[in-house]
């Protein structure tokens, strides 16, 4: 458990690359309704804390994504835009890509191939993941 400005974090890392504020999810299968209550939360401490609003989730270390964590991406990506901020995915696993496509997500979400090339797009330098 880290502690990121008076916010507990726990299922994610929490960093910032430049303006960015750069989530990586910690846990390989994230399924547990109690844990995803709690990443939910999270996140929308993390958009009242960030000074931006520019997010990057990253999803590298994730083998599994259920239904209702999907859910909460949702959410959090509306709670962004309603920020005037913006987010992006990146290291998505082929597995969850496929739910994101099936969904019609992947036209929702800015998914990007990897880190560095996600901190680009938000017009940063970035160093490779």
């Amino acid at each position: 458990m880290r502690t990121y400005n008076r916010l507990q974090v726990r299922e994610t890392d929490v960093d910032n690359v430049g303006s960015v504020m750069v989530v990586r999810f910690v846990d390989e299968q994230i399924v547990d309704l109690l844990e995803i209550e709690e990443m939910g939360q999270e996140l929308c401490g993390l958009v009242q804390e960030a000074s931006s609003g520019r997010f990057l989730l990253n999803f590298s270390g994730v083998k599994f994504f259920s239904s209702a964590g999907i859910g909460k991406l949702i959410s959090f990506h509306g709670k962004v835009r309603s920020r005037k901020g913006s987010m992006k995915l990146c290291r998505l696993p082929v597995e969850i890509f496929d739910v994101f496509k099936a969904c019609n997500l992947d036209s929702l979400f800015d998914i990007r191939q990897d880190e560095a090339d996600a901190l680009r797009s938000f017009g940063l330098p970035a160093l490779e993941d």
